[in-house]
């Protein structure tokens, strides 16, 4: 039995957000669909779950077409059976459907959240591919001083997450 790892660069826009996670149903695309435009209504997003079973399928949907073939695009890289990624649109950030999202029957797990640049670390045999974790970002450069306080409570109050 072999072993492969591989790393798969998250293709997008510098300041999208986006969502990967795993599940474990195809009726995931209707459900995270359905999530999504309760949480946030005219939210815009593209999803695409990669079927891990009958016809292996990278299913999708979604409110904007640029951002449903982002979606494809990328679960097509990532090519991890039963993975899913959702692409938000302007102004919607994760805070805003993860609720939503973590309430969806079929989600296992959520790998992240972020508009970060991101590596998706993935296992390869020859049954298929698997996600093994992300590295999300890049590593910190210090610990914060009473400076970095008080900006990062500033910035919450400026774009309205605290009083």
């Amino acid at each position: 039995m072999s072993l492969e790892l591989l790393t798969v660069n998250i293709t997008k826009p510098e300041l999208t957000n986006f969502i990967l996670g795993q599940t474990h149903f195809i009726k995931t695309v209707e459900d995270l669909h359905e999530a999504l435009v309760t949480a946030v209504p005219g939210i815009k997003f593209g999803v695409a779950f990669c079927e891990a079973s009958g016809e292996r399928l990278i299913r999708w949907s979604g409110t904007d077409d640029a951002l449903i073939t982002l979606a494809q695009q990328n679960a097509e890289a990532l090519g991890a059976g039963h993975s899913f990624i959702i692409f938000l649109g302007a102004g919607v950030y994760p805070i805003n459907v993860l609720p939503a999202i973590r309430r969806v029957p079929e989600v296992v797990s959520i790998f992240c959240a972020t508009a970060n640049p991101v590596e998706v670390i993935i296992a390869e045999t020859a049954q298929g591919r698997g996600i093994l974790g992300v590295i999300d970002g890049q590593p910190p450069q210090g610990i914060e001083d009473e400076a970095g306080i008080s900006w990062r409570k500033n910035l919450l109050r400026t774009i309205g997450y605290k009083l």
